[in-house]
């Protein structure tokens, strides 16, 4: 079986004894099922809502600096900015390597580089900071004095899915919270608690280990105890 809005719909329908629908009559299918559809959305959505950095939703972009140009939008689909991985991408051509750039504080950047921006006969050079401004916008500095790639890793905010063949984000391999999450909105609409409450706690229960698998990630555990035997002098017995 297909793994897409359609399917996912006609999983809900079957579990809710409902007709179930196909290709043709998706898009114009109404009253309940648009109420199923609403659900499956709005459990993805409650997914997303958990964590900022799931893999899934994981994201990278290359932006072409315009010389002399300081100041560049962040994607609009950007969730969070891994303002920490931003690169300067190698390029021989240009004679430079790969560099990440610093991330400082637009406060720190207002204070040194905000006049090198504004001057309009600076040549500048290659960036080596960057900063995420007051507004949707990021600053790096100094200004580019070539065309350089720059590389910017984001996790996004994933649209709702529209078209029968939309396929979520979220893996196939945790279908299984996304429809927990749309019967417990369903449920709800028929006015079910005890039904809507299962859900809601199978739910909940696949959120965790979503987060347990996909989010905890412990590279490096370091044992703090102190073992106070070691090298501890033998008391003495006068």
């Amino acid at each position: 079986m297909a793994y897409n809005f359609l399917a996912l719909t006609n999983e809900i329908c079957g579990r809710l004894n409902e007709t179930t629908l196909n290709n043709s009559n998706f898009a114009s299918a109404a009253n309940f099922y648009s109420t199923i559809k609403d659900s499956i959305n709005a459990s993805i959505r409650d997914i997303n809502h958990q964590e900022y950095n799931y893999p899934f939703n994981h994201n990278t972009t290359e932006i072409i600096l315009d010389v002399g140009v300081g100041r560049y939008p962040i994607p609009q689909n950007a969730k969070i900015v891994d303002f920490d991985n931003i690169k300067v991408l190698r390029d021989d051509e240009l004679n430079v390597s790969t560099r990440i750039l610093k991330q400082i504080q637009y406060n720190e950047y207002t204070r040194n580089y905000l006049d090198d921006e504004l001057n309009t006969t600076s040549t500048g050079e290659t960036p080596r900071y960057v900063a995420k401004s007051k507004s949707n916008d990021f600053v790096i500095a100094p200004k580019p004095d070539k065309e350089y790639t720059l590389e910017i890793e984001y996790f996004i905010v994933p649209a709702d899915l529209v078209l029968f063949d939309d396929v979520p984000t979220v893996p196939e391999s945790f279908k299984h919270v996304i429809l927990d999450g749309a019967l417990y909105h369903c449920y709800m609409f028929r006015d079910n608690a005890q039904s809507a409450s299962l859900s809601k706690q199978k739910f909940d229960e696949g959120l965790k280990a979503m987060r347990s698998l996909l989010v905890n990630e412990y590279i490096n555990v370091i044992d703090t105890r102190v073992d106070r035997n070691v090298n501890t002098p033998a008391l003495r017995v006068n």
